[in-house]
């Protein structure tokens, strides 16, 4: 089975990485939509949850989050492993560190509170979106952001992780249902964008999947999908004294969620 391919980096505008708010604004005016308000108080829930929540915080130093990265393109089917390390407690200095396959994957997330693996998924799935239709990269991350800002619903449900039941809030966004430039892609305009977030689970991210249906808006049977869910935590431990050259002891953390394989 063929792995995913690599995450470019893109540059998500400065003000996604900087303040929300601000951003909002900017991608309105760029596809003369309406103008949304800079206040803080506008921004959405969706929004609030997504890339504002500090989801790392009371994840231990040294701690790595593992995420399952499971693709069915019809032509580039694959599976990877998603590492995020936790390097400094609760990941107080920002400086959780993303990796894949192909090793550290480095991120336009300054500023951004919330577990990187979400930039990660987001660029990977752009980067894809510009690859398969020709679009440009920032057109997609406007629709995106658009949106997250219109208020999506915020939904309670129940997820499993490690064959547990897990309260979790779900998000979900079609950002090019009503694109007035879907017949350039108009493959892609049922895709849809699926958030899971629990405060239960480290890092918070349970689960983000996308979805492109078959015909006549076909989930039940998709054209294709992308997801990326949580396995386990594992605390990395650092290497005895007698052995200092020695690799660093893997060992979970007590009650530490893991999906079943």
């Amino acid at each position: 089975m063929r792995r995913t391919p690599t995450v470019a980096r893109l540059r998500w505008p400065r003000a996604w990485r900087h303040t929300l708010a601000a951003c909002l604004a900017c991608c309105a005016c760029a596809l003369q939509g309406p103008a949304h308000a800079t206040g803080t108080d506008d921004i959405s829930s969706a929004e609030r949850l997504i890339f504002m929540t500090d989801h790392l915080h009371g994840v231990a130093q040294q701690t790595e989050l593992d995420y399952a990265l499971h693709s069915s393109q019809p032509l580039e089917p694959g599976s990877d492993t998603v590492r995020v390390l936790v390097a400094s407690p609760g990941n107080t200095k920002g400086d959780a560190q993303v990796s894949d396959h192909s090793g550290a994957v480095p991120l336009p997330n300054a500023g951004l509170a919330c577990n990187p693996v979400i930039i990660y998924f987001l660029e990977r799935d752009i980067a894809e979106m510009e690859r398969l239709t020709g679009g440009k990269r920032r057109y997609f991350q406007q629709r995106v952001r658009l949106a997250l800002a219109a208020g999506p619903k915020v939904e309670t449900v129940t997820s499993q992780i490690g064959g547990k039941p897990v309260k979790a809030q779900q998000i979900v966004i079609q950002p090019y249902k009503d694109d007035p430039n879907a017949e350039r892609f108009a493959q892609y305009t049922g895709k849809r964008y699926t958030f899971l977030i629990a405060d239960t689970v480290p890092g918070r991210v349970v689960m983000i999947r996308t979805d492109v249906p078959g015909a006549n808006d076909d989930f039940a049977h998709p054209l294709q999908t992308q997801t990326l869910r949580f396995e386990t935590a594992v605390r990395k431990l650092p290497a005895p004294q007698n052995t200092p050259n020695g690799p660093a002891a893997p060992a979970k953390p007590p009650n530490a969620p893991r999906a079943n394989r």
